[in-house]
């Protein structure tokens, strides 16, 4: 692996200064910066977001990176929307300013508690296989009548 320069030391340094680096970035023993496997997923997120291949995405994370995803988006002046996902977690929606505007509209409650129809939409909205979808759809249905 390759090691850090004194500039990466330095700006890693400012972030947790910052209250950006805490407990979810560092340095290993040998110098080399520690990038959570989270923060990894949302790198990865933001790439094919930037890249077209997505128009929004839903990351779901512990709480205590909860900001540090939000100062990444805000850094690239990407549009998002959190949310509470349990006692432990966080939703972060984030993407094109249309889609969060629905998101804020339809999505007041936990991701478990939304009818087929809703369910149906956010899965459409992610990019989810229609296929798969109307499947899952027919399904919760078929358990609500049941």
């Amino acid at each position: 692996m390759q090691q850090m320069t004194e500039r990466q030391r330095e700006r890693l340094r400012v972030g947790a200064s910052a209250g950006m680096g805490d407990e979810t970035s560092g340095m290993n023993q040998t110098g080399q910066m520690v990038v959570p496997s989270e923060i990894k997923v949302l790198m990865n997120h933001i790439y094919e977001y930037k890249k077209g291949v997505r128009r929004m995405i839903l990351f779901t994370c512990n709480r205590r990176f909860e900001q540090q995803a939000c100062h990444r988006l805000c850094r690239q002046s990407i549009d998002y929307v959190v949310q509470p996902a349990g006692k432990e977690n966080v939703n972060v929606y984030f993407g094109r300013k249309e889609c969060l505007d629905a998101i804020r509209l339809f999505v007041t409650r936990p991701l478990n508690e939304l009818t087929p129809e809703e369910d149906f939409i956010l899965g459409a909205m992610l990019g989810y296989d229609i296929c798969a979808q109307c499947e899952r759809y027919c399904e919760r249905c078929k358990k609500r009548k049941s």
